[in-house]
């Protein structure tokens, strides 16, 4: 039974950004707790370390990653298969690849304000083969600034394309109402997030509502 649960945050997103997804797992009975990792100065090298370390000595039954911190998340556990964690969700994570962080890392500013994610994040991560359950929830509400950056074409978050996030090897994957940040108080996100961590999948879509 999944009841430890391991929150990671985005980039440039602090740890208490996810303050509020944590508290809604905590209201239904799971212990959450969130990941804090520095985005910028660190790395993903430091933070998949970091978080392997943290996993190891602190294990957890599954982890909910935002953004580049379901990237980080599947990264540490592709690269160190004995680290038994059952169920991952990521939110709005680009598993694929990100057009945005291309568009940006091609440009010199942007390439500095991404840092030393701009491989991780522009390329993704591998299909997925762990042992992990993974499900991903992706938002379709296109409220962002991703748009000038890249063209991210049929259903998106503002950030983030819908078909970015489908990585092959997953096994669940819903979309729900919601921009990129948006998705870490999404009710409906919540929900899914919920649904995952106690099924292995999601509940089936129901309309456009959200919050």
């Amino acid at each position: 039974m999944t009841r430890r649960v391991l929150l990671l945050h985005g980039l440039f997103n602090p740890g208490w950004w996810l303050a509020p997804l944590a508290g809604g797992l905590r209201a239904q009975g799971l212990e959450a707790e969130v990941f804090g990792y520095p985005t910028l100065a660190g790395g993903p090298e430091q933070a998949i370390a970091r978080l392997q370390a943290r996993l190891r000595v602190a294990p957890v039954d599954a982890i909910v990653g935002h953004s580049l911190g379901g990237l980080v998340a599947l990264e540490a556990l592709r690269r160190a298969p004995d680290i038994g964690v059952a169920r991952v969700v990521c939110l709005g994570s680009p598993l694929c690849g990100s057009a945005v962080a291309a568009g940006l890392a091609a440009r010199r500013w942007g390439a500095v304000l991404l840092g030393r994610n701009a491989a991780l994040l522009r390329d993704g991560v591998p299909a997925w083969q762990g042992a992990a359950t993974v499900g991903v929830v992706a938002g379709r509400t296109p409220r962002g600034m991703g748009h000038l950056f890249a063209d991210l074409g049929g259903e998106h978050d503002g950030t983030v394309a819908v078909d970015e996030t489908r990585l092959p090897g997953i096994a669940a994957h819903c979309v729900v109402a919601a921009s990129h940040t948006g998705l870490v108080v999404s009710a409906a996100a919540r929900r899914q997030v919920l649904r995952f961590l106690r099924d292995g999948r999601f509940e089936p879509a129901t309309g456009p509502a959200d919050v």
